[in-house]
């Protein structure tokens, strides 16, 4: 180790507290000017009085110069996009991308986002042939490291999801990592993930290329702009206002970064961006005694909380700790934000963890700790897309420390969803509309960021839950029920139960048990579901989303008749299970709606559908005085009464019979419940079991959940949650949006062609696609899997995103499973698809292709059996084991 003097600059432990770097900084510092600005041109790099006049008017606006900017440009450019204006403050990339370590990787927590960053890669390998500006392209490879058994499988889930992708990857064990990089301590691995086509580039070289790219494609440049001010009229956007004049333009693209919020509300409609800043530090060193190639492959440590990468001979090292320093942007420039302090203390933990991983590095002299800006936001995914309450203000920021990675793929997105109303991928976990203004408090913002970063190297289990930002909205019965036992779970900001722990059972243990296998719930769930079918259970469900349409004459009926796959002219009091469809015929919603009156309907949907459903009537609907939407989901209570006990309860309740005789399924009537009148009773569960749902005045769900529970003692009621809910709906192979259906889903590869009126000569959003699917078959189809030869108590569980083999080929991926309590056996929902013909072109799928194959599911490189339905196992496997039953009862009366 060197002489540990103070002028050495050794990385030696002892030292860091008092460390200050003098090297000064390897990036360029920033001009100082608004908030929001951008490059005039490529070249121009003198004063204010030198550039170029704005143009007055543009077909598009980006706001923001930096790497995911650019690529916007460049990717609407390629497009065949004209008149685009990119804006940025200081200098070309002189934000957070002129900070980034230089990262590409595809080890990503979802298929969506490991999409993107393959794409990324593949972009910015091609760029300099295309522009001749190097870009400092260079595929290292990365090794992702396991210092444990449930990390190592979190890293082999990873790369069976990333196979399906086509994405090369190796599970290794620790002496190969020694191979492949000279510095890694390797004594306390057990395993790796190698990824061989993970790359790292020069952030501002392939700043500048992107720009270069999009300008030779017609971009115009301004860069020392600010944006002051987002210009609309009657909802859409019409213009911005610069501190050098407004520029008129039919769409803008806030690519801000840091300040995205901000931009947000520079505008007559304020915009939601729910993201806030942090700051990230990490270490540069001087060359090594015996330099590090530069194709040294990148080290993610994430047990450690690391990264390390070689950089100009010596290594770059950052990481993401467990208490983060968030950044206050309000009324400071960038150059304010960009010239944060060292914090040598603050880094320690993280210096400790790469000497400890790297011991050799002890002796290096250190040239400078970095402290950069990053933005992130509540459910670290990135914000894509078209707002809700502004047309034509699209916006792609908040990349969660992964700018690099997902810019090439975001951009490339962003510009397909302007240029065809949708991209080319499911990009709904990205989607800006699963947030509302809920989540746009700077108070949740600042306590989540502070959750979040270190969560970005937490090794998350399934049904992890976020522990910031709760109790934001809640049921009228949330202390109630949290009384009863009620564990929580959140979606959409809204509490909902998960499960009951029965009085006895250890809470604390079992809300901190994390596993990869059995759960500690798994007995408790069992109990509810078996009440569910055999008695009664309750479940609060208010937090699912609640529309009112009305009109004055046939208005909200002819709406959504042009809305809706399935047919609405139906009776006063009928519901019909409906999609909403885009013209692909794809599910942009999957809900109940319900006649109230001839002109009244009452629509229900998915929790996380709030926003988006509502963005996606409005902008169907016409702009008639006489039609109105409402959103009535803070009104009701819904309470989902489970189990063929739960006719009943209700009879006693309401004094009225509730046979199916008197009360027919997917029917609605406004009852009194005890003392309460106006309860909506709809003969509907959401999980194919008898039962009935209330949706109940909030004023009164107090008393009429205390009703139901006191006269359903003598009936064995009890109160279960979700985790209940999710085991019932998977086993009667029942498909929810957001995890089963998505906007590339259509009814009939989902089994759902009975939900569709094509037997009526109505127009309808998506009809002309499923005409034409119908004619030529459909390519792939939902899927039933029931797991064979798995220990439910031994094995390690499905969860979703697992890949499906057909006779070893493979044929698609789960969406969801649950274990089911009646079938006692794991059931998968998923897709699947038969090879390609010998054109490439996708294969017609066949019920003869599902029955006579042999399927496997792979969980973490496991391989299970499964056998696959078009239809719900419940009634054979139900038959074998009332057979197995009597047989059990003879045998036993014969003794």
């Amino acid at each position: 180790m060197r002489s540990c003097v103070r002028s050495s600059r050794a990385l030696s432990p002892a030292l860091f507290p008092r460390l200050r770097s003098d090297a000064g900084c390897w990036w360029t510092q920033p001009s100082r000017r608004g908030l929001w600005s951008g490059p005039r041109n490529l070249s121009s790099a003198g004063d204010a009085h030198q550039q170029t006049p704005l143009p007055s008017q543009a077909r598009v606006v980006i706001c923001g110069g930096g790497v995911v900017g650019t690529s916007v440009a460049y990717h609407l450019a390629k497009l065949g996009w004209t008149e685009i204006v990119l804006l940025e403050q200081g200098r070309l990339g002189a934000g957070t991308t002129r900070m980034s370590a230089g990262i590409v990787s595809v080890a990503k927590p979802i298929f969506i986002e490991s999409k993107m960053a393959d794409y990324s890669s593949a972009l910015y390998e091609r760029l300099e042939d295309e522009t001749g500006v190097k870009t400092g392209f260079v595929r290292t490879g990365s090794l992702c490291l396991a210092q444990n058994q449930d990390r190592f499988l979190s890293l082999k889930r990873l790369a069976s999801r990333l196979k399906v992708l086509g994405i090369t990857c190796n599970v290794i064990k620790p002496k190969e990592v020694a191979k492949l990089h000279p510095l890694v301590n390797i004594h306390d691995l057990v395993g790796a993930l190698h990824l061989p086509g993970d790359a790292v580039v020069s952030p501002s070289d392939l700043n500048h290329a992107l720009a270069v790219a999009a300008a030779s494609h017609g971009v115009q440049i301004h860069h020392r702009t600010t944006v002051n001010h987002i210009l609309l009229e009657r909802g859409h956007v019409t213009g911005v206002e610069t501190d050098r004049g407004p520029i008129e333009c039919e769409y803008f693209v806030n690519c801000a970064g840091q300040w995205a919020y901000e931009l947000g509300q520079a505008s007559e409609t304020k915009v939601s961006v729910p993201l806030h800043g942090c700051e990230h530090f990490y270490l540069l060193t001087k060359p090594l005694e015996q330099p590090l190639s530069p194709n040294t492959p990148v080290v993610m440590d994430m047990d450690g909380r690391i990264y390390v990468q070689a950089w100009q001979g010596g290594v770059l090292s950052g990481g993401f700790e467990k208490n983060p320093k968030p950044i206050f942007t309000e009324g400071r420039n960038q150059l304010d934000v960009h010239n944060m302090q060292e914090d040598w203390d603050h880094f320690e933990p993280m210096l400790s963890a790469l000497l400890r991983r790297m011991p050799a590095l002890e002796s290096c002299e250190i040239h400078q700790l970095v402290n950069c800006p990053e933005s992130f936001t509540p459910d670290m995914r990135c914000l894509m897309g078209e707002t809700p309450g502004v047309h034509g203000y699209y916006v792609l920021a908040g990349m969660n420390s992964s700018g690099l990675s997902f810019a090439g793929g975001a951009g490339k997105y962003l510009a397909e969803w302007m240029t065809y109303g949708y991209p080319t991928a499911n990009v709904w976990p990205l989607d800006i509309k699963r947030f509302g203004n809920l989540q746009s408090s700077r108070t949740f913002l600042r306590h989540r960021v502070m959750e979040v970063t270190p969560l970005l190297y937490e090794l998350k289990v399934p049904r992890w839950d976020f522990q910031t930002g709760r109790q934001l909205r809640t049921s009228p019965l949330y202390d109630r029920l949290d009384t009863q036992g009620a564990r929580w779970m959140e979606k959409h900001g809204f509490e909902r139960a998960k499960y009951f722990v029965p009085p006895g059972k250890d809470l604390l243990s079992l809300d901190q048990s994390k596993t990869f296998y059995k759960p500690d719930w798994f007995d408790i769930v069992g109990t509810e579901v078996k009440c569910c079918k055999e008695a009664v259970c309750v479940i609060d469900m208010s937090s699912f989303t609640k529309f009112e349409l009305t009109s004055t004459g046939d208005q909200a009926l002819e709406l959504l008749q042009h809305l809706c796959a399935n047919d609405l002219d139906v009776p006063v009091g009928h519901i019909v299970h409906t999609g909403m469809l885009n013209e692909r015929g794809g599910y942009e919603n999957d809900c109940s709606v319900v006649r109230l009156s001839k002109n009244s309907f009452f629509i229900i949907s998915p929790t996380d559908q709030q926003v988006h459903c509502w963005s996606w009537i409005k902008k169907h609907m016409p702009k008639d005085p006489q039609l109105h939407l409402e959103d009535v989901s803070w009104k009701y209570t819904a309470l989902n009464l489970i189990g063929p006990r739960a006719m009943d309860v209700l009879s006693e309740l309401s004094y009225v019979s509730m046979t199916p005789e008197h009360f027919p399924s997917l029917f609605c009537k406004e009852m009194s419940v005890g003392y309460a009148n106006g309860i909506r009773v709809m003969s509907m569960t959401h999980t194919g079991e008898p039962g009935f749902m209330l949706y109940i005045p909030i004023e009164y769900a107090l008393h009429v959940y205390n009703e139901v529970m006191s006269v359903g003692q003598k009936y064995g009621i009890r109160n279960a949650g979700y985790y209940a809910l999710r085991s019932l709906r998977i086993e009667k192979f029942f498909a929810f949006w957001g995890q089963d259906l998505d906007s590339f889903t259509t009814p009939l590869e989902c089994g759902r062609e009975f939900r569709v009126k094509f037997d009526k000569d109505t127009d309808f959003l998506g009809r002309e696609a499923l005409l034409q699917q119908r004619q030529a078959g459909v390519t792939r189809r939902f899927v039933m899997l029931v797991l064979e030869d798995h220990d439910t108590e031994l094995d390690l569980w499905p969860w979703w995103g697992e890949p499906v083999y057909r006779n070893g080929q493979l044929a698609g991926v789960t969406s969801s499973s649950a274990y089911s309590y009646t079938l006692e056996r794991h059931v998968c929902l998923g897709f699947v698809s038969p090879p390609a013909g010998p054109d490439g072109a996708p294969g017609v799928i066949t019920p003869d292709f599902i029955n006579r194959g042999d399927y496997e599911v792979d969980i973490a490189g496991q391989r299970y059996p499964a056998k696959a339905k078009l239809y719900p196992f419940s009634s054979l496997f139900a038959q074998q084991r009332r057979r197995k039953d009597d047989m059990e009862l003879s045998n036993f009366q014969g003794k």
